[in-house]
């Protein structure tokens, strides 16, 4: 729910906490942030900007491509659009996706996402868990066939849990459009408008043609 400032606020402290390391929003700048999610922009500077140093700057890492492929075999992906290409629905459910998996060289995979690349950055948080593959009635896997069992308990509880990923999610959307933000706000007065306008519009045409039979 973009139209949560609060949330949006936390989704953007566990960004900046947890993926910027990695993940850039590169057509989003600090300045944009700041204004749309509320936050001086002396906060900005001093909490969230760890790449540069002008506020008008866009959100990218400093860490380079060819080291991210060294690393993690594939630079990490930059985050900007990814939920309008995802979709809001697939974050979350990756976000929460996450098992053990000692055939991985991070230790870790996704059930959402096979073989992904990415660590388990959220893990301290969550905790370790792992894999329990329930088999349907024809012996086959699928995703609503699976539960997980904890192994290491994280900081926080299991709603906790999903609150947190919720609101990153959330302020993943709103990168995806800005200006989300901006057209539903004016979309309430433009209804209203509209509104008001057809009540006019009702007395004038009842006006014009009360004298026809």
């Amino acid at each position: 729910d973009t139209s949560k400032q609060n949330s949006l606020q936390r989704g953007a402290r566990t960004y900046f906490n947890y993926c910027a390391g990695c993940h850039s929003l590169k057509y989003m700048r600090y300045n944009r942030l700041a204004q749309d999610l509320g936050i001086e922009e002396s906060l900005v500077k001093t909490n969230l900007m760890f790449a540069t140093d002008k506020i008008v700057d866009t959100i990218n890492v400093s860490m380079g491509s060819a080291e991210a492929e060294s690393w993690f075999g594939v630079t990490p992906p930059d985050l900007s659009v990814t939920s309008r290409v995802r979709g809001a629905n697939w974050l979350f459910s990756f976000l929460n996706g996450f098992y053990l998996d000692e055939s991985r060289p991070t230790g870790v995979n996704n059930i959402y996402y096979p073989q992904t690349a990415m660590p388990h950055v959220l893990w301290e948080l969550q905790g370790h868990r792992n894999l329990v593959d329930n088999k349907t009635n024809e012996g086959k896997h699928s995703n609503d066939s699976v539960s997980f069992s904890t192994l290491v308990d994280g900081r926080l509880s299991s709603d906790e849990y999903q609150s947190l990923t919720r609101d990153l999610v959330s302020f993943l959307v709103y990168v995806g459009e800005p200006a989300r933000l901006v057209r539903y706000k004016l979309g309430f007065w433009v209804i209203a408008f509209l509104c008001v306008l057809f009540v006019f519009a009702y007395l004038t045409k009842k006006e014009i043609w009360k004298d026809v039979h």
